[in-house]
């Protein structure tokens, strides 16, 4: 009785013990990162508006419409990164399963020696007769010890094999719910493939309207370079005056140190009586492009490459890309993007993707353009309604700047157009941005 007891005792205490949190924690991860991806598709469907009978327009809607399907794809991406590493987490699963369930065949061997072996020699007598027939007392002593000491380890084998058994079970649960855990993820994913192609379909509907009216078509992206033509000569014309500012800055720090450098050694020599004292070359003036604060702000800039916050705030589509390209399915229509448009609800703010300083605020065409200098990079926010920093301003990470504008006139279409720039050099954005 009192065995049966201890082994229920045993079992129970086993049982309260949480299952291995390896698998739980895997999933936990992969459910958090698409997750945010998730949301994202969520938040940003609700951006795409109807499309208007104007070519404009419905090249808007072309773009946005293009914008939600590269995000669909990177969801299913992401989903298809998460289905290999469950299935990575199931090898390993059925590895350790193997290994247990190995291991308990193993153990159940030996006890069951142990059981046959106490069976023959069960009775107290036999015991009593083994310990007493000893020679001398030291032998009677050891005999006693043996007869104790495999009675503790044929109760520690009964143990081992309960815990085994234990782990077992919880090692087939763990199983279990990464199963589980893949089979959602692959209904999941067909039900975003299923998505996709109706939004590539309503794509190919859009295009195939846009063809017919190619003309018109034409005649709108001609408006569009030439907008984008004089904002960005407008942009280029400000960075070279604040580059320049930035080299005199520059200069003149370094004319004060060199007259500091001098001050100092002429203070040297008159004290030691000796001659001068040898001291670093300095170097020449037009080797200055930036202050100290400057480059230390441009090394901190480049350490946030790929972490840097979205120029935006709330959900968005990014509507068209970096660099020159054609639109799909349209004869001899190409774009040259020198940044990215980002679209995203009515209301949404621009807000600096850096510490830094306002280098210009200008309007062009009734909006207003923000330019923020972090040293030698420089980040530029255009088509705002109303701009709430001025020129000098030092701004935060993550600041509101300005309103984005909403076009009344397009379903309240709100565009965010950003510009990253390395001194005078264009640069990809998004590498930059975290998404």
């Amino acid at each position: 009785m009192k065995k049966r007891l201890f082994v229920i005792l045993i079992s129970s205490l086993w049982l309260a013990i949480p299952l291995s949190a390896q698998s739980n924690k895997l999933i936990r991860e992969l459910e958090s990162k698409r997750g945010a991806l998730q949301k994202q598709i969520a938040e940003t469907e609700s951006i795409l508006q109807n499309t208007k009978k104007d070519v404009g327009s419905q090249l808007n809607g072309l773009a946005a419409l293009t914008g939600q399907i590269e995000e669909r794809k990177r969801y299913i991406l992401a989903i298809n990164n998460d289905v290999e590493s469950i299935e990575r987490e199931l090898v390993s699963l059925n590895r350790q399963l193997n290994s247990l369930e190995k291991d308990l065949k193993e153990k159940k061997k030996k006890y069951e020696a142990s059981v046959q072996y106490l069976y023959k020699n069960k009775s107290i007598e036999e015991k009593l007769m083994f310990i007493f027939s000893a020679k001398n007392l030291g032998q009677t002593y050891r005999r006693l010890r043996y007869v104790r000491e495999y009675a503790t380890y044929q109760r520690l084998q009964g143990e081992e094999i309960l815990k085994k058994q234990e782990q077992i079970r919880k090692k087939k649960a763990e199983r279990e719910q990464v199963k589980a855990a893949k089979e959602g993820l692959l209904k999941e994913r067909e039900n975003e493939k299923a998505k996709l192609e109706a939004q590539e379909k309503e794509k190919r509907t859009l295009v195939a309207n846009l063809q017919k009216k190619q003309k018109g078509l034409q005649s709108e992206v001609n408006k569009k370079r030439r907008e984008a033509n004089q904002l960005n000569a407008r942009i280029d014309r400000l960075i070279a005056e604040e580059i320049e500012r930035a080299r005199k800055r520059a200069q003149e720090e370094a004319r004060r140190e060199a007259a500091a450098r001098k001050k100092a050694d002429a203070k040297d020599k008159t004290s030691s009586g000796t001659g001068t004292v040898a001291r670093p070359k300095s170097e020449p003036l037009d080797a200055f492009t930036m202050s100290k604060a400057d480059r230390e702000l441009s090394g901190s800039f480049v350490a946030n490459r790929g972490k840097l916050p979205m120029p935006i705030s709330g959900p968005y589509i990014i509507t068209s890309r970096y660099g020159q390209y054609a639109v799909e399915g349209l004869r001899n229509v190409k774009l040259d993007n020198k940044g990215i448009d980002i679209q995203g609800k009515p209301g949404a703010q621009a807000r600096a993707i850096f510490d830094g300083k306002v280098a210009a605020v200008f309007q062009l065409n009734g909006l207003f353009n923000v330019l923020i200098r972090h040293g030698n990079y420089i980040s530029v926010y255009c088509n705002l309604s109303s701009a709430s920093v001025k020129s000098g301003d030092t701004v935060s990470t993550k600041q509101a700047i300005g309103q984005i504008f909403s076009d009344g006139a397009d379903n309240g279409r709100t565009v965010l157009h950003f510009q990253l720039r390395r001194e005078k050099e264009k640069l990809n954005p998004e590498p930059w941005l975290n998404r």
